[in-house]
């Protein structure tokens, strides 16, 4: 049943959105500044505010591209719902892309085309690649690039310790990109049900990137083993009984685990400080995601 609004009321677009999965977004840009060797700085806040604009662009296409599908899937969400209008959702993804690459212009010529990098492949994500096998690599770039832009915008490209510090943040770039492939892969089964190999696969992959990231120290490890048993838990039960419902608390766990993941990769670059203070953001996302769903 129509609204009347066809713009929509808050709650609506705080669906639309899903800001319950933006608290998983400022940590890419600070474990990029801290793989590239230094603390946060304007730049690095001006990535911060790009990645959250292309994040949340990102959303509201992947819902109006996505709005006959989930007509017949998810038919309570805000478009086919029609409590926002299909013609609004896009121009708000066209504005927030605009915002975004008008933020990363602001740290520099470096990051703005890495942030024009990065929306490109968050439009191509959701106008095309999610529903071929491309779909997750896709997702992946994505997030990766979101790191690399934080790198960039920190101090243009990373030129404090020459290859060192350009392949750590390859590094952790990869490590991301891991993470997020495996959280993909399992949402493009979460309404339907999945073989349970597509949890388990996932399971995994995350127990890999939980081992890599905290092999190189004490505080590492402790962080990599936060991530590893928020990543791993919604897995395995998903594993165990791989129902829709259980596959979308998978996905919710994967997007929340991705920031104990960038404080493990700020931890991994010898910056403590950073790792604790992303971790607080994980009980605000959790109690957050009660209230509005991050899928």
């Amino acid at each position: 049943m129509r609204s009347g609004r066809p713009f929509g009321r808050a709650a609506d677009w705080a669906q639309l959105l899903r800001v319950s999965a933006v608290f998983s977004v400022p940590g890419d840009a600070l474990a990029g500044a801290a793989a590239c060797g230094q603390r946060a700085n304007r730049g690095t806040l001006a990535a911060m505010g790009a990645s959250l604009c292309l994040y949340e662009a990102g959303m509201t296409l992947n819902d109006y591209s996505d709005r006959e599908t989930d007509a017949v899937e998810r038919p309570g969400r805000p478009l086919p719902s029609g409590r926002i209008a299909p013609a609004a959702a896009l121009a708000a993804s066209v504005v927030l892309t605009a915002a975004g690459l008008r933020l990363a212009a602001a740290a520099g010529r470096p990051a703005l085309l890495t942030a024009t990098a990065l929306a490109g492949t968050v439009w191509a994500y959701d106008m095309r690649l999610k529903h071929t096998p491309f779909g997750p690599a896709g997702m992946a770039a994505a997030r990766a690039l979101d790191l690399v832009l934080g790198a960039v915008a920190t101090h243009g490209a990373c030129p404090a310790e020459g290859a060192r510090r350009r392949g750590a943040v390859a590094g952790s770039a990869a490590l991301l990109g891991a993470h997020t492939y495996a959280v993909t892969a399992v949402s493009r089964h979460e309404t339907l049900g999945a073989p349970a190999a597509v949890p388990l696969a996932a399971l995994g992959a995350t127990t890999a990137v939980a081992t890599a990231t905290g092999r190189t120290g004490r505080v590492p490890a402790v962080f990599a083993a936060a991530y590893g048993t928020a990543a791993a838990r919604p897995f395995a039960h998903a594993a165990l009984n791989p129902s829709p419902q259980l596959l979308q608390r998978a996905v919710g766990g994967g997007i929340r685990a991705t920031i104990p993941l960038q404080a493990a990769l700020a931890a991994r670059a010898a910056r403590p400080g950073t790792a604790a203070a992303l971790m607080a953001l994980l009980p605000l996302a959790g109690r957050l995601s009660r209230k509005v769903s991050p899928t």
